[in-house]
């Protein structure tokens, strides 16, 4: 049986550009679909089932950012890479403040941007599996339950206060990855090369990013967590306030 090729969305204007890129993917035996501005890649996002979107952040008829934000009012949580050429920081953020998973600043490397494709797609199919394997196949229980929070492993299921907490991929991980680690306290570098997979330095922001939305959807209070907590000029820490309670997952 052939195996399954990934399907990727190139959302980007520069057409030259978004040739390169799809033909150095379908080197690698994926599928790659393109679009060369944000009104019809929303639109293509929207009816089609895809594994990645790279999406350029400055483009006509409506932006990257506007995409990205859609979509994820829509529900759909395709893993998104932003595409950006500019130097201001605030492009970054605000992709990932609205739902990115990753972003890369032009002109980045094609070796770069596979490396970054692949992280993305590894933590995905992950993801979409209903068993727990890769980096959770060490676990054998199939609930950890710390205060409000309750998590099974298995099923990647996030509950809070007895309501389901919707996560991207990556805010699952790096959940699971702080609460398997009461106390310990980890740095953004460190969590990049745990979580995402890479330790590029100027790419902080993700980590900052992705914290920033956990602790909207998992602290009663962002600014004054008590789960994920911020250790100055280090890095952050999950609590070691709440015992750790094991045992099956409850039926929902």
């Amino acid at each position: 049986m052939d195996e399954k090729k990934s399907r990727i969305l190139i959302i980007e204007d520069n057409r030259d550009l978004a040739h390169i890129v799809a033909v150095h993917l379908e080197d690698l035996n994926m599928q790659v679909d393109k679009s060369y501005n944000g009104q019809d890649g929303y639109k293509q996002a929207c009816e089609n089932d895809y594994d990645l979107i790279l999406l350029d952040i400055m483009m006509p008829k409506m932006n990257g950012i506007e995409v990205c934000k859609e979509l994820r009012n829509r529900k759909i949580h395709t893993p998104i890479i932003m595409l950006t050429a500019k130097t201001s920081e605030i492009d970054r953020v605000l992709g990932l403040e609205m739902g990115a998973d990753d972003y890369l600043t032009k002109a980045f490397s094609i070796r770069e941007l596979v490396a970054r494709v692949k992280a993305v797609l590894r933590r995905n199919e992950v993801y979409t599996q209903t068993q727990a394997e890769q980096n959770f196949e060490q676990c054998a229980e199939e609930k950890i339950v710390r205060g409000g929070l309750e998590i099974n492993i298995e099923k990647r299921q996030v509950f809070l206060e007895g309501n389901r907490v919707e996560l991207t991929a990556t805010e699952f991980d790096l959940l699971v990855f702080f609460i398997r680690q009461p106390g310990l306290v980890f740095s953004r570098s460190q969590l990049l090369d745990k979580v995402w997979g890479y330790g590029h330095e100027g790419y902080e922001h993700t980590v900052n990013s992705h914290i920033n939305r956990l602790r909207a959807k998992i602290e009663q209070d962002a600014a004054n967590p008590k789960y994920i907590l911020t250790v100055w000029g280090v890095g952050y820490k999950f609590t070691e306030q709440f015992s750790d309670t094991k045992g099956l997952s409850a039926s929902k």
